[in-house]
């Protein structure tokens, strides 16, 4: 059941997105298109649960035996950008078309605050490798599910005729604050 909660409350509930508002950027500029937002939120869906892995282990066996949890942030953000750089790898030879879509945004994964903040709450959340690879993994697919959502909302809007002043970022941003405050309604659920 714990497992289940933590599930509901990371996707839903505290979305980083929209609920919790980190990771932005991303958000706002890789979602022009589904096929991108797509591919945006697998590679962050990855990088995410391979650091909620490594993090934890360096956490209670490195940092914490050692005394120096202070270089906590530090030591995450390396693992991340080592694990983003590997990513880029990856996609670079396996799908370039995706490479060239995510273009700038993918090597912005490593300073993404969703990452670096899912590995702190980690440890703040005290939560064992099992449930942190649970809530790492469910709060990216509530940060794909965001991206795809509002993606999808967003090519709708490019067919529709909007006031010129309305067009592109204005009407962006406001369709971001209805689809946070949709997910507001969520927060009764756990």
């Amino acid at each position: 059941m714990e497992y289940f909660v933590i599930i509901i409350s990371a996707i839903f509930v505290n979305n980083i997105v929209l609920a919790q508002f980190l990771g932005i950027c991303p958000f706002l500029g890789v979602s022009n298109k589904v096929s991108t937002s797509l591919g945006m939120g697998a590679a962050v869906t990855f990088v995410m649960a391979i650091t909620s892995v490594v993090a934890y282990l360096l956490q209670y066996y490195v940092l914490v035996p050692l005394g120096i949890q202070y270089m906590q942030t530090i030591v995450f953000i390396l693992v991340i950008a080592a694990l983003v750089q590997m990513v880029e790898i990856i996609l670079k030879k396996v799908s370039p078309s995706l490479y060239q879509a995510l273009g700038v945004f993918l090597p912005l994964i490593t300073t993404n605050c969703a990452v670096l903040g899912i590995a702190i709450l980690l440890v703040q959340k005290s939560y064992n490798l099992g449930e942190s690879v649970v809530f790492s993994v469910a709060t990216a697919i509530g940060f794909s599910l965001a991206l795809v959502l509002f993606a999808g909302i967003r090519e709708r809007l490019e067919l529709e005729d909007l006031p010129k002043a309305m067009k592109g970022v204005p009407i962006a941003l406001i369709t971001a604050g209805i689809l946070a405050m949709a997910f507001m309604g969520f927060s009764g659920l756990v």
